[in-house]
């Protein structure tokens, strides 16, 4: 089949998936009330809690969870070629990543709109609680650690430069457009226009003005800095416009790129799989976990349930923001893997990039091999190829910054249930957590194991932790509808396929450390795999037990 005719059969796909499954989920499984009030009014604080257009937290979901991982994980994982991909991309994002989000958001939001780990206490109980806070702790500081880094690097003068002013001109455009939407009353459709016409100004403006040239460590800095102010500004004053004008960006570059790719009609420079590449670990189960946000991600569960669940107006809204923006991420790790399997021009230049495992892993080759290929597909719509460069490369660092901003929230979310649980309640005050959240994640940023950033060394566990983390979510919803007496098959047999691909490649990734002497990343990946398996016998007993003690009434909070 021709790469055309694939694209469209998944674009169809797509268009299934929303249409008929989400639908049914929201209709039969979760039941969802549009009556029901939700906690953005129960709550309202006009800080975290804030009712908001359905759009507008679309757009901010989708930005929050497309950072750069839908883009990096299907580069890395076309080395098995561009079938297996394209077909976790798509099926698992239908079938298991999609429900994954539609059904933490759906809990979170039924239960004040804590995080996953605070509604894992009532579903499963106070242990099950602590053990999903440590995982979340550990994932999002590992996690943005490494993003830190790389969007220091590709902020460099060695990488794009063109990128600083307009991501700079975002911020500001930002905080502009939440002021004049929700102080000023002024029509959003009105601001969007002449905001997102400043912000396209500013990618060509970035290329003509004379670079900013700071070292790694200054720029880590003041992406630090500039993580703590968004964590504790209100979130409809700088992240939410913010993610709101980001999505609009993907939206131009998403159209752009596939419209560019059916201009040019390529073929496949990859081949369609290839089973034992030099250096790789097996197919099956590592292209699960190398393919993460782009077909199922536990961080998805954490910002369903940690900044969009204290948003949403409407339970209705529920299908549209949560089933349906994964799908607009899938449709961002389709991109990738097109760029990264046709766009390259021959089937010689894509073998040089991707001959062994060791250069085909590396996370700043692969984010070029899509900045590249997705600037080819553009080029083909008349625009410049360094202006469609300059345009992709703001794309994926603005949606690395998106995700980090909204990390660190949710980090200082997760600070504040755990100083719950040690009753130490001055941790949880939120200049206090926020800090917290900015410390450990400046640790695995700066912090040096071999003479290389923490985070970067343990990232080999980001994936494997991410995806655990993501069936335990997953158990988490599947014990919510069974409690329920509603059908819980959509998402236990995803639950179940989650964790018996995941928890083996842990296995296999604790034994490559014993190996190779790497005790730390040994310490660490056994701990978490533990905690998992602790948390799934913690739920195992919780059923066994709602056996003998049926549920009788749906609790109305997390402590009920």
């Amino acid at each position: 089949m021709t790469p055309v005719l694939v694209t469209l059969v998944c674009f169809a796909l797509y268009l299934a998936g929303f249409h008929i499954y989400a639908k049914f989920l929201g209709r039969r499984v979760f039941q969802l009330d549009s009556q029901a009030a939700t906690p953005a009014h129960e709550l309202q604080d006009g800080i975290d809690y804030v009712p908001t257009n359905k759009y507008i937290l679309f757009g901010h979901h989708f930005a929050s969870i497309a950072g750069l991982s839908p883009m990096l994980g299907p580069a890395i994982a076309v080395i098995w070629g561009w079938v297996p991909a394209m077909f976790w991309v798509v099926f698992g994002t239908l079938f298991i990543g999609a429900v994954h989000d539609f059904g933490a958001l759906v809990i979170s939001m039924r239960a004040r709109g804590v995080s996953v780990g605070k509604v894992a206490e009532s579903i499963v109980g106070t242990r099950a609680k602590t053990l999903f806070h440590l995982i979340i702790f550990f994932l999002i500081a590992l996690a943005m650690g490494v993003f830190v880094h790389i969007c220091a690097t590709l902020l460099s003068s060695d990488y794009h430069p063109e990128a600083v002013y307009p991501s700079g001109t975002l911020m500001v455009i930002a905080i502009v457009v939440g002021w004049l939407v929700y102080k000023k009353k002024i029509s959003i459709w009105r601001v969007t226009l002449v905001a997102f016409t400043v912000t396209l100004f500013s990618v060509w403006a970035g290329l003509r003005l004379p670079s900013i040239d700071l070292s790694l460590a200054w720029w880590s800095v003041l992406l630090l800095v500039y993580s703590f102010v968004a964590s504790i500004l209100p979130v409809w004053l700088l992240l939410q416009p913010r993610d709101y004008i980001n999505s609009l960006l993907l939206y131009l570059g998403l159209i752009s790129i596939f419209a560019g790719f059916f201009v040019l009609r390529p073929e496949f420079a990859a081949p369609a799989i290839q089973i034992q590449p030099e250096g790789a670990p097996p197919l099956v189960p590592f292209v699960f976990i190398v393919i993460a946000c782009g077909a199922i991600s536990g961080f998805h569960g954490l910002v369903a349930s940690g900044t969009t669940a204290k948003q949403i107006d409407n339970e209705s809204h529920a299908t549209f923001i949560g089933y349906g923006g994964m799908i607009a991420e899938s449709l961002l790790g389709l991109a990738s893997v097109l760029a990264c399997t046709a766009g390259f021009l021959t089937r010689d230049l894509w073998m040089e990039h991707y001959q062994s495992w060791e250069l085909a892993s590396g996370l700043g080759p692969n984010m070029e091999a899509f900045i590249e290929g997705s600037a080819l597909f553009i080029s083909q719509l008349g625009l410049p190829l360094d202006l469609g460069r300059a345009f992709v490369a703001l794309v994926a660092i603005s949606f690395a910054l998106t995700t980090l901003d909204s990390a660190t929230r949710l980090l200082r979310f997760n600070i504040s249930e755990i100083s719950e649980t040690l009753r130490l309640p001055f941790l949880g005050y939120r200049p206090i957590a926020s800090l917290l959240a900015v410390f450990v994640i400046g640790f695995f940023a700066f912090y040096k194991v071999n003479g290389e950033a923490a985070g970067l060394a343990l990232w080999q566990l980001f994936g494997t932790t991410n995806q655990i983390l993501g069936g335990l979510t997953l158990l988490a919803v599947t014990l919510y509808l069974m409690q329920r007496g509603r059908p819980y098959w959509y998402t236990g047999v995803p639950m179940v396929f989650m964790l018996i691909t995941t928890l083996p490649a842990m296995v296999i990734k604790i034994r490559d450390f014993w190996n190779g002497g790497a005790y730390l990343l040994l310490v660490l990946g056994g701990g978490i795999f533990l905690l998992s398996l602790w948390l799934a016998v913690e739920a195992i007993l919780r059923v066994l037990k709602d056996k003998r003690e049926p549920l009788t009434a749906e609790p109305l909070t997390p402590d009920s």
